[in-house]
């Protein structure tokens, strides 16, 4: 395998993070994946916005509260397709290319299966799921069948998302970023035009929103999966030799399965979050409806360092991969700076515009309320997400998921569900003190995440290339 850069169909190169500039080889990595989630959370905001000009506050809030479940399945997927990230990203920096292929075969072939897993379990528990986190309340219940709509056909469809997901981690794992943000601009457009074309014109609301959402996906999965067969990268992927391989698999499900735990639990976790916010005094569609706003700005804020923390996976896997312990330490502690001062920015930003922000998706002066609310008092917490994102990525790449899943879910499930407790039932039933409930885990997790690899690290690192 070569040690350079190798050059893509489109002309553009994987990035070898084993030499070079560390800041350099983390902004060509981030910056196309910023701006591919930049566009991703652009179309999820128009279907926000086109949904918000209907004047269906039900609609409206329905759309936008339904993240918790969908990331709940689609979490435990994620957290699996990062296993298999990760073991990629160290045999590419190994120089592997035969394993590396391998891998890549086996977790599309897993990705087909749990598709079809996902889909059925998907439809089936949507029900319940909506019934726990609207919390059967006068107001909330109104949304309920404008989100069973929406979720319905949004997991029929899931198989695109859960393709497109795995094949772009495949390219990130080998450094190449470019590609999957391509792909994700031509879904975005795709999905923003299908949207103001079956809501506008066809009149069909919230089932509109979803069947566009799916087509886009279908999309870009379509487009990933082509490039993974034409590419002459060091991956290159061939129907006819997919195959469950079981060692593989085994250790595909042992560096990503706590993950996936994690990421579902924690997003189950938030279902209930939702139902604590259901149930606020006075609630009704317009708290909802500013939550669902608040929300949809917190994925903006969180993009930087999203970004930069996969970077920092990729990053610490190849080079612990290539056996570089020193290169992968330098590039967590640079990786977080730069994420650090990037959200700093992010967040003067948004207290600044903060009104302005809040009334782009719904200008009804109830949600503008609480939307404008909850964005100046929970918006200045962000920097300890820089720590609790950068430094989880950076084990992860190392190939250790117990700690960063252990620490997570003791202080954004188990400490946040009896904060919201306690404070609800003891303290306050407003929106403000349950909201907070979010920064005082990230503080917890910020605290922990820090003692645990100032005193462990990478000492406990799974570097599966170098295992015989």
């Amino acid at each position: 395998m070569e040690t350079t850069k190798r050059k893509s169909i489109f002309g553009r190169r994987e990035i070898d993070m084993t030499q070079g500039s560390i800041p350099v080889n983390i902004l060509k990595f981030a910056f196309p994946l910023l701006l591919g989630n930049l566009f991703q959370q652009f179309y999820n905001m128009v279907d926000m916005w086109v949904i918000g000009q209907t004047d269906n506050v039900d609609a409206f809030a329905a759309v936008g509260n339904v993240a918790p479940i969908i990331n709940m399945l689609i979490g435990f997927f994620m957290g699996l397709a990062s296993g298999a990230g990760v073991i990629i990203s160290q045999y590419y920096g190994a120089k592997n290319e035969k394993k590396v292929n391998e891998v890549a075969h086996t977790s599309i072939a897993l990705t087909l299966v749990m598709a079809v897993i996902f889909t059925i379990l998907g439809v089936a528990l949507t029900p319940l799921l909506l019934k726990l986190m609207l919390n059967s309340q006068e107001g909330a219940s109104t949304v309920y069948p404008y989100a069973k709509t929406y979720l319905t056909i949004y997991f029929s469809g899931v198989i695109g998302l859960m393709l497109y997901n795995m094949g772009a981690g495949i390219l990130r794992a080998i450094g190449d970023s470019t590609r999957p943000f391509y792909f994700l601009v031509v879904s975005a457009l795709t999905n923003i035009v299908l949207d103001l074309v079956f809501v506008f014109v066809f009149d069909m609301g919230v089932a509109g929103v979803a069947l566009a959402t799916i087509i886009a996906q279908f999309i870009s999965a379509l487009l990933t999966i082509i490039t993974l067969m034409k590419t002459s990268s060091c991956v290159k992927i061939d129907f006819r030799k997919l195959n469950l391989n079981i060692s593989i698999l085994k250790n595909i499900f042992s560096v990503g399965f706590p993950a996936a735990l994690q990421m579902m639990i924690t997003a189950l976790s938030n279902v209930f979050v939702q139902s604590y916010v259901a149930g606020v005094n006075g609630i009704q569609a317009h708290c909802l409806g500013g939550w669902t706003t608040y929300s949809k700005i917190d994925a903006f804020i969180f993009l930087p360092v999203q970004s930069i923390s996969l970077a920092a996976t990729t990053l610490v896997g190849q080079n612990l991969g290539n056996g570089d312990m020193k290169r992968a330490k330098k590039g967590t502690y640079i990786a977080f700076f730069m994420s650090f001062a990037i959200t700093v920015v992010v967040i003067t930003l948004v207290m600044i515009f903060a009104p302005y922000l809040a009334a782009f998706f719904e200008d009804d002066p109830n949600v503008v309320y609480y939307a404008e609310l909850l964005l100046h008092n929970i918006t200045p917490f962000y920097i300890f997400c820089c720590v609790n994102q950068v430094f989880a990525a950076a084990l992860r790449g190392a190939g250790n998921t117990k700690a960063p899943m252990f620490i997570m879910l003791g202080s954004f499930v188990l400490f946040r569900q009896i904060y919201l407790f306690v404070v609800s039932n003891f303290i306050s039933n407003e929106i403000l003190p349950i909201a907070f409930g979010y920064p005082a885990g990230w503080f917890l997790c910020c605290v922990i995440t820090l003692i645990y690899y100032k005193f462990v690290g990478f000492k406990n690192a799974k570097v599966i290339a170098t295992e015989v």
